[in-house]
């Protein structure tokens, strides 16, 4: 049996583990830790937390605080909260100063369980890219939860954390290890390229296994950090087949569609479709039927990839 793990769960988990190797690692959360799962570090160290309530720009400003004392603060709040509402306070208080604060950002995307349009985070990762400073990380599974953990609290500086809500496959071997910055091949192939990040990764693997069901070979690419973002192997995904698609569960303006194309624009112009959400807003549904509208299964990524063959072929 195919074994799951919610990102938010492991969130939680790892969180525990890390403060008992580190006392100086703090979680500070804004009245959501059942949703995030903090509620696991509250359990095991109610003295190292700190309940902010619903009150995300105090609670950042406080962190940036405990941040300059030599205390390492993972702040835990949904990811509409971090890239909106308290916004300012990041830029000033901790992008700036470059302060070590950790912030993750749960129930990501359009995925949220139902909540709808007002807490789906689907231009974080814009944001927090275009941010000085500001290290943005989009895992594809449980494993490369714990593993990217591990390395934000050995990075000394501002580390964003996109987390999504429901249980996944585990792709990463569990002796994955994570370092911020680079991207990983998951599968070869020489007809098209298919690169993703985030849990959207996952969707990749299940179009290019529809692809070779075609005949067609897709070289797979999971960029889990979006800034710095490695250049180096998009360029190596692009040249390896001439055509590129980009998946993302995040708006294609100013997500990793968006930085592909500035880095292919720049260093290896190839012709390449953009699968995400189309700048509009979403609503509350279950999970299938809102990616099946806002275009992002399996099978709308291998459309795109249609697309680009029949391009080649014409």
């Amino acid at each position: 049996m195919e074994k799951v793990l919610a990102q938010r769960d492991v969130f939680g988990e790892t969180l525990v583990e890390l403060a008992h190797q580190d006392p100086r690692i703090v979680c500070l959360d804004g009245d959501l830790s059942t949703s995030t799962r903090a509620d696991l570090m509250f359990e095991a160290y109610p003295e190292r937390f700190l309940q902010m309530g619903i009150a995300e720009q105090n609670m950042f400003g406080v962190a940036a605080g405990i941040a300059t004392m030599g205390f390492i603060p993972f702040i835990s709040t949904f990811a509409v909260f971090a890239a909106k509402r308290a916004l300012d306070q990041i830029r000033i208080v901790i992008a700036q100063p470059g302060l070590n604060v950790k912030f993750i950002g749960a129930y990501s995307g359009i995925l949220t369980g139902k909540t709808g349009k007002t807490h789906q985070a689907m231009e974080d990762l814009t944001v927090f890219r275009a941010m000085p400073n500001v290290v943005s990380i989009a895992p594809i599974d449980g494993v490369e939860v714990r593993a990217a953990m591990r390395a934000m609290v050995a990075y000394n500086g501002p580390v964003y954390l996109r987390l999504t809500r429901d249980p996944m496959p585990i792709i990463m071997a569990e002796n994955y290890e994570f370092k911020i910055g680079k991207a990983i091949v998951l599968r070869e192939g020489h007809d098209i390229s298919l690169i993703g990040t985030g849990e959207q990764t996952q969707r990749c693997l299940e179009a290019a296994k529809l692809l070779a069901e075609e005949g067609v070979q897709a070289y797979v690419l999971h960029v889990p950090t979006l800034k710095p973002l490695d250049n180096e192997a998009i360029v190596k995904a692009a040249s390896a087949t001439g055509l590129v698609v980009t998946a993302e569960d995040h708006s294609i303006l100013g997500g990793l569609g968006g930085a592909v194309a500035e880095v292919l624009g720049e260093e290896y112009p190839v012709r390449m479709k953009r699968v995400g959400v189309k700048d509009t807003f979403g609503e509350s549904a279950p999970n299938g039927p809102l990616l099946e509208k806002y275009g992002l299964t399996p099978r709308h990524i291998v459309e795109a990839a249609h697309t680009l063959l029949n391009y080649r072929k014409s």
